[in-house]
């Protein structure tokens, strides 16, 4: 089978793998529609890992089925979870999911970049969900991303008539953009240093937009009325960003850091000046099932707009220049590789 294998982000490669052989308790999926996360081009994250078939936002059909697999039949349009938690450990108990060393080191077999893949076991029983019909295999691949926005601005504790800020406004800030509005943000406020995707902060819901290079916590007040946000998410990882928000969160309020800067980058903290105003700081990873459950149905509604956000497709052969696109961050939003064409 053709594979996209990573090297790093200018080093996207077509290469022949095996089709995967299935155990009796595993699945065969046709990989449909994979999206190129944010993260896929994280090259301080991805390239120590390199070569390898990268891609965890799929879609697809199953195409064989274990002997011992009873609850999926070959046929079914399925969205599947690359990390699954254990259910039973200290965190999971907790309720902390994303935290459980078990998600951490599951996936499926290669990566979504891939005409198929395997899902071991394990995801069979806790990650493949059934798409419904009316949710299409590319609009499929915004389960994933979608989820973990669901369970961050949960964590944030976003709620009905909140003022939120959200700074970036790449796939991950308009996913947010949007679910706040489904849960009814008072006003959503979207920064970024891009024009086109400040165009489409506003698109898909943002009542104000403000170029980053601007005098952000100042514009904060004057968009509304003088005093900051409830609710700060950082969808980007640059200092000069997470500065901004952390001067631009109003007393009592939450900042959610949503995307992470590499790990040996050390953050300067206005200590005094959060813990005088009772700022508390949250930070969110990866998405589990009741996360995933709400993301499809609130794409099942099209309570939040996914379709709309795909602006190119590419073939397998020419992943790289999807990976080229994502990784400019320029005039890109969500970028979906088709390996079977």
């Amino acid at each position: 089978m053709r594979v996209a294998m990573y090297y790093n982000n200018k080093d996207v490669r077509l290469e022949e793998l095996p089709v995967p052989k299935i155990g009796p308790d595993e699945l065969l999926v046709k990989v449909i529609a994979s999206g190129i996360c944010g993260s896929d081009v994280m090259e301080w994250y991805r390239i120590k890992k390199a070569p390898r078939v990268l891609g965890h936002e799929i879609a697809g059909e199953i195409v064989e089925v274990g002997k011992d697999v009873k609850k999926y039949k070959i046929g079914d349009r399925v969205f599947v979870s690359h990390h699954v938690p254990c259910n039973e450990c200290h965190y999971c108990l907790a309720g902390h999911h994303t935290l459980c060393d078990t998600l951490h080191s599951t996936n499926f077999d290669p990566g979504g970049f891939a005409e198929y893949i395997r899902v071991p076991k394990i995801n069979v029983e806790r990650g493949v969900y059934l798409l419904p019909d009316e949710v299409s295999f590319e609009e499929g691949t915004f389960v994933e991303p979608l989820g973990c926005v669901v369970r961050g601005q949960r964590i944030a504790g976003i709620k009905k008539d909140d003022v939120v800020l959200v700074i970036g406004s790449g796939i991950s800030g308009l996913l947010h953009i949007q679910l706040a509005r489904v849960l009814e943000a008072e006003r959503v406020i979207a920064t970024d240093i891009n024009e086109y995707r400040l165009n489409a902060a506003k698109k898909f819901g943002a009542d104000t937009v403000i170029n980053a290079k601007e005098d952000m916590p100042m514009r904060v007040q004057e968009a509304n009325d003088g005093k900051f946000a409830d609710k700060v998410i950082i969808c980007t990882s640059s200092l000069e960003a997470i500065a901004q928000g952390l001067s631009s969160v109003d007393r009592a309020g939450t900042i959610l850091f949503f995307a992470p800067p590499a790990p040996d980058i050390e953050v300067p903290f206005p200590l005094f000046e959060l813990w005088n105003k009772g700022v508390t700081l949250v930070s969110t990873y990866a998405a589990v099932e009741p996360d995933i459950k709400e993301s499809i149905e609130l794409i099942r509604t099209r309570k939040v707009r996914v379709r709309e956000m795909i602006t190119h497709r590419f073939g397998i052969k020419d992943a790289g220049l999807g990976f080229n696109l994502v990784a400019q961050a320029k005039e890109s939003i969500k970028v979906i590789i088709e390996p079977h064409k």
